[in-house]
């Protein structure tokens, strides 16, 4: 299977590179100085799983450079997509289909909104890793996976031959039986940790160990599942125990992704994830109170990381 890969940072790279290691057709859609790393060293992969060295890595960074392929990988970050998606026109041919693998739950129709319903697929991944250096992903820790689906809730061929090719390659692979419920669950997860962890700056341990806190992150998992339910996704009872659990069970030094960002002075996917849960929850008038002083407290931050990078 030809496969592009849009954004060949920790998730893009990793997944990028075990579908390259495994022999698949692989083109990555990457810039600046990883891009060049890419191109004059190949891309390594440094992992708890097992080191990899895609030596002859194909990487441009318009995609228009890499042609037609079968599927398309999205892994910008979360404001990215719709910002991305009218380059990726360039890789339609007759059956090229699109998987986000971003966090949060708007990608998908942001994707369909340009490029067609039809060429899009539900989708979503696990994995802690990141850019250690320009040309090498660090994947430090979590059993990587990915889930996709139809949109429309069906089983297809196309999801059927990606989900082979993924688990041809040695990755953890699934198609749930409602991608959206799927997406939703994690969206729960991740959103309700970022934000908190983010505001409080400080892991995982030390955010359980105030009850305070650990209630901030109960709170916002309760707020996501209740604007789900009212946007008709069918989560299943005891979905917010069940994402509860998943936080309690991190690793004490545990960070998120955004929580990082936002640490660091860049632009994150705070819009993307605690905004988007103040703003689908308004269109269903479902109060997100919790999600609100998330979004407010780091606003400035956030503004100021976008003036700083002209973003």
């Amino acid at each position: 299977m030809r496969i592009a890969v849009v954004g060949a940072g920790g998730v893009g790279g990793y997944f990028g590179a075990r579908l390259a290691q495994a022999g698949e057709d692989v083109v990555f859609i990457a810039r600046g100085e990883h891009l060049r790393a890419i191109r004059e060293r190949g891309l390594r992969l440094s992992s708890v799983q097992g080191d990899a060295h895609v030596v002859d890595a194909r990487a441009v960074a318009d995609p228009a450079d890499a042609g037609p392929v079968d599927a398309v990988l999205v892994a910008v970050k979360a404001w990215q997509v719709s910002e991305v998606a009218p380059s990726l026109e360039a890789l339609i041919g007759p059956e090229t289909f699109f998987v986000p693998l971003e966090n949060g739950v708007e990608a998908p129709q942001q994707l369909a909104d340009v490029l067609g319903r039809e060429r899009v697929l539900g989708g979503l991944c696990a994995i802690i890793s990141y850019i250690q250096e320009p040309g090498v992903i660090r994947h430090a820790g979590y059993t990587p996976m990915v889930a996709f689906g139809e949109l429309d809730g069906s089983r297809s061929d196309r999801s059927e031959a990606l989900l082979q090719v993924f688990r041809d390659a040695g990755v953890e692979a699934s198609i749930p039986e409602d991608i959206h419920v799927a997406m939703w669950r994690k969206f729960m997860f991740i959103t309700s940790f970022s934000g908190v962890a983010a505001v409080a700056r400080v892991p995982a341990g030390q955010i359980r160990a105030i009850p305070q806190t650990k209630r901030l992150v109960q709170d916002a998992i309760g707020e996501v599942a209740a604007v789900a339910r009212a946007r008709g996704i069918a989560l299943p009872e005891g979905a917010e125990d069940e994402t509860m659990g998943m936080f309690m069970g991190l690793p004490d030094d545990a960070t998120a992704s955004m929580q990082r960002d936002i640490m660091d002075g860049r632009p994150s996917e705070l819009e993307a994830q605690n905004g988007a849960v103040v703003r689908l929850g308004a269109e269903v008038s479902v109060p997100t109170p919790t999600h609100a002083f998330v979004l407010a407290a780091l606003l400035p931050l956030e503004r100021a990381a976008r003036i700083g990078s002209g973003s």
